[in-house]
């Protein structure tokens, strides 16, 4: 089983309107090291449920390590929260945070479309959207990541994710190159959630080898090790698919 859905914790076009509500933020201050992000502002607004139920999330709480003097007693904690338009929401088991290279870090989000479904989206500490996908382009189509990776080797990061895992069941992945995303890879018949389960299974490995992303085949039949070189993709069963396969395979239990 992959990682249970988050409860909430305790209680201009890239942002679409969204505003940014700051609080313990220094006037001036730079982005420092991220260390959490949680969804905040449960919401019902987008009814789709794929994820088991219909509460959706309206926030996105960042929280980064501030330092100021350049030593490790000056930091100071900071969070940034992310306020979505009406007509969007992230629609997501947890914010995801990536390193996209060079000391880069960033969250990774699935946010919705109310009209044209869901997206990709990369945001930094200060809580600006540094780069998306489209959206697939109807309302309760959603997509399922797999994770965040230089999977080639060339010192780029890849971000995989499976574009209707319950539909067109297709692994999409794309470069952040030039503060963009840029799709270099697409491959059909995969799947790394079902319909009201509210985690996603599989996500990318290293066991020595590089990086695979271990993901089930769209019948549900066999567990997947897939690869990308730079040019396309490769994949290998490593058996048949059950929940325990696929957490031995992200162990390096199953190769």
């Amino acid at each position: 089983m992959g990682a249970p859905r988050h409860p909430l914790r305790p209680l201009r076009r890239l942002m679409r309107g969204a505003c940014l509500a700051l609080s313990l933020w220094l006037p001036g201050a730079a982005a420092g090291d991220i260390t959490d992000a949680y969804y905040d502002a449960p919401t019902t607004r987008y009814a789709h449920g794929v994820l088991g139920d219909d509460v959706e999330y309206g926030g996105l709480v960042i929280v980064s390590d501030q330092d100021r003097e350049g030593t490790k007693a000056s930091t100071d904690r900071h969070r940034v929260t992310v306020r979505l338009p009406q007509d969007h929401v992230f629609e997501d088991i947890a914010p995801r945070l990536v390193d996209l290279g060079d000391g880069m870090q960033a969250v990774m989000v699935v946010e919705s479309d109310m009209q044209l479904g869901a997206q990709l989206a990369i945001y930094n500490a200060l809580g600006h959207k540094l780069a998306e996908t489209p959206h697939i382009g109807q309302r309760n189509r959603w997509l399922a990541p797999i994770g965040a990776a230089d999977l080639d080797g060339d010192g780029y990061v890849e971000v995989a994710y499976i574009d209707r895992p319950h539909l067109a069941k297709t692994l999409r992945i794309w470069r952040f190159v030039d503060g963009k995303l840029v799709e270099v890879a697409a491959g059909k018949g995969l799947s790394n959630h079902r319909i009201g389960w509210d985690y996603i299974e599989g996500g990318i490995r290293d066991c020595g080898q590089g990086p695979e992303m271990i993901v089930a085949t769209g019948d549900w039949r066999r567990v997947l090790a897939v690869t990308f070189d730079g040019k396309g993709l490769r994949s290998r069963a490593l058996g048949r698919y059950s929940a325990d396969a696929i957490k031995r395979a992200m162990e390096c239990r199953l190769k």
